[in-house]
């Protein structure tokens, strides 16, 4: 969809988004159903604010929007994402993605990162910027891992380049301050989940040389949900197996279930 007319993939305007400013989310759709809309439109609200940009869309238009391109793909499992796009004339794009899950294994046994030494211009704002995401696209794939985490450069790690890290130590978990890195909207929930398992959760910064004090690590985001990390570079964890990470992974896709079943269409 761009703005208010149906286009096919073939025919959509790739290069606009290239063009100007923009910001954006990504929504994982289950049971044909936005997961944490809500959330998502205030992160985005958010965005607009810290980029001085402004919204011309409502919050309804939006949620209409992500069922009518629901409803006319006949796709109930998947993500979509919407841009703001600010240019000489402004532009909105709603549509599908492609979307890469974990698969069982990923879960059970954890995935392998690196460490990638940078930083994205405006950690706070979910903009979006080629340049960054092509070159870490290619660390990625020259390593074949699943995620790359971000390094600044103080030496503290962020987060990861799609997703929000995690530190856990004995019985309480370490996550980089909010303004280092884009507020997630499963980030946010984390910390709601911890605070009611009465889990202490502690913003502070992560030097890449002190990993190894850590007993697991995990990452969190739309496509990844809560994901154990077995490896960054060399360095081994068992996050898998470590009780909070489970309790975490558990308490989680609970939350998944409940916003979907009580959500109000």
């Amino acid at each position: 969809m761009q703005n208010d007319e149906i286009k096919s993939f073939d025919d959509f305007p790739k290069e606009i988004i290239d063009s100007g400013s923009s910001i954006y989310e990504v929504i994982r759709v289950i049971d044909g159903k936005p997961l944490f809309l809500k959330e998502h439109i205030v992160r985005l609200e958010n965005s607009a604010k810290k980029a001085n940009l402004k919204l011309w869309i409502s919050k309804e238009d939006i949620k209409k929007k992500i069922f009518k391109i629901i409803d006319l793909n006949k796709c109930y499992v998947g993500n979509i994402k919407f841009i703001f796009n600010y240019n000489s004339k402004n532009n909105f794009l709603l549509y599908f993605i492609e979307h890469h899950y974990p698969s069982k294994d990923n879960y059970e046994n954890g995935v392998k990162t690196i460490l990638f030494f940078g930083e994205r211009h405006n950690p706070n704002a979910k903009i979006i910027d080629n340049n960054f995401r092509e070159k870490v696209d290619i660390k990625i794939k020259e390593k074949n891992v699943f995620e790359a985490l971000l390094v600044d450069r103080n030496g503290n790690i962020t987060e990861g380049s799609r997703s929000n890290v995690f530190f856990v130590d004995n019985e309480k978990i370490f996550t980089a301050p909010l303004e280092q890195v884009l507020p997630g909207t499963t980030r946010q929930i984390i910390f709601e989940l911890c605070k009611k398992m009465r889990i202490n959760l502690v913003e502070k910064k992560i030097d890449y040389r002190q990993i190894n004090n850590f007993d697991a690590v995990f990452i969190s985001g739309t496509s990844p949900k809560i994901l154990p990390v077995s490896y960054i570079d060399d360095v081994k964890f068992n996050s898998s197996k470590n009780d909070i990470v489970l309790k975490i992974m558990k308490s989680y896709d609970e939350r998944i279930h409940q916003d979907i079943e009580n959500f109000d269409l």
